[in-house]
């Protein structure tokens, strides 16, 4: 509670309405996404408004409560804790506790304290939480962090060399620690990504084939921003002497998407959004452990990453995203909220006619008024060219709403 703590003030406002509310907070993410560090934020807004508040703090990663191996051994624990009144209840990574949707599910019909939880697997809301708690919680996704608290962790002026260096470290909170040291930043998300492969995915889903798995991160990480199915990975698999049915790939794929490593983003007709069930996009939660798997080459990859970052953007701020299709012609994104659209392309830059012609004739093509961007990195932008709206990256990733 004593941790000096950079404020993440956009999750606490959506957490706040739901403190004192009889229903569990869970806050899912990819692991060091700073989970841990936004629950600590709640415990103090929690005590600012009531210093009588009794916290109870569960941290799974810790030795002092390795003792709690299911849900009894929660149960019991809690009870040593608890106050007559005024009882708040944190566990961070609480899938690391066998049946602990049982006490949850106890402890909220009693009504003893008001409950708040982080996991790092998605088949908590899809499997323990919706099986023994169905309509009883809400929760709330948190990612690494947005280019702008990228700038705020690491005091950073909002320009070019700053942008860079978030295309190449990512949003990881933890490496405001590290400065400038490009080498120890990869050093430390690659063992980042160590843990969240062996104790989110190969334990989770019981994945016996890791040395496969490696290969099928490096192959996505290789084609960021391409349309991928299981069939052609399988292909190509082959075609290196590994062999993987499709069923399997897609098995393997799912089980990254629920560690949050990567996002799935599917194709959808532009007219009607009808999803395409064949073919769909990868975009990683993290760009920097993205690039701490390969041989980094910013300029090699910018249009992948400008890709990535564009996507991440328009989760964090709550969109579905669809790749849109329309004919032959691809849109790189569509994203949808509140039966509001927005279009946008992603290019390096606009050098050359053929390059405009295919960024802004997509966008011109489609035939409603929603907002259309072209993003790029070009510094001289036309701004407005036929309603349709040129921007850098460094500005888009700056905007709160679209």
């Amino acid at each position: 509670m004593s941790k000096n703590i950079i404020f993440r003030k956009e999750y606490i406002e959506h957490i706040k309405p739901f403190i004192d509310k009889p229903v569990i907070k869970v806050l899912m993410g990819q692991r060091r996404v700073g989970k841990s560090y936004i629950l600590l934020q709640t415990m103090q807004e929690i005590q600012s408004h009531n210093p009588n508040a009794n916290i109870i703090f569960i941290d799974k990663e810790l030795d002092e409560f390795s003792h709690i191996q299911d849900n009894k051994d929660l149960y019991s624990y809690i009870a040593t804790q608890l106050k007559k009144s005024d009882n708040y209840l944190f566990i961070d990574e609480v899938q690391e506790i066998s049946s602990f949707e049982l006490c949850l599910r106890s402890l909220l019909n009693e009504g003893t304290c008001d409950i708040f939880c982080t996991g790092s697997n998605a088949n908590l809301l899809s499997g323990e939480l919706a099986t023994h708690l169905a309509g009883r919680y809400v929760s709330f996704e948190i990612h690494s962090l947005s280019y702008l608290e990228f700038l705020e962790f690491n005091r950073l002026e909002n320009n070019n060399q700053s942008l860079n260096q978030y295309l190449t470290m990512g949003g990881m909170p933890f490496l405001a620690h590290f400065s400038n040291d490009e080498n120890a930043a990869f050093e430390y998300l690659k063992n980042v990504y160590s843990s969240i492969l062996l104790k989110d995915v190969v334990a989770r889903e019981s994945i016996r084939n890791v040395s496969f798995l490696e290969n099928l991160v490096a192959y996505l990480s290789d084609n960021v921003g391409s349309i991928l199915s299981a069939h052609n990975i399988s292909k190509y698999l082959k075609s290196q002497q590994i062999n993987l049915t499709p069923q399997t790939i897609i098995n393997y794929l799912y089980s990254l998407c629920n560690a949050f490593f990567v996002y799935r983003i599917p194709r959808a007709d532009v007219a009607g959004l009808k999803i395409f069930e064949v073919g769909e996009k990868y975009y990683f939660e993290d760009i920097g452990i993205r690039n701490s798997l390969r041989t980094f080459n910013l300029r090699k990859d910018i249009n992948k990453l400008m890709e990535n970052a564009v996507c991440l953007h328009l989760l964090r701020r709550k969109y579905r995203v669809f790749v849109g299709k329309m004919g032959d012609k691809e849109i790189d994104f569509i994203a949808e909220k509140n039966g509001e659209r927005v279009y946008i392309q992603v290019a390096y830059m606009l050098y050359e006619e053929s390059t405009i012609e295919r960024e802004f004739g997509n966008l011109m093509n489609i035939p409603d008024q929603y907002p259309k961007f072209v993003v790029t990195m070009d510094e001289i932008a036309t701004n407005n060219y036929k309603g349709i709206k040129q921007m850098h990256l460094r500005e888009f990733l700056s905007m709160e709403s679209l």
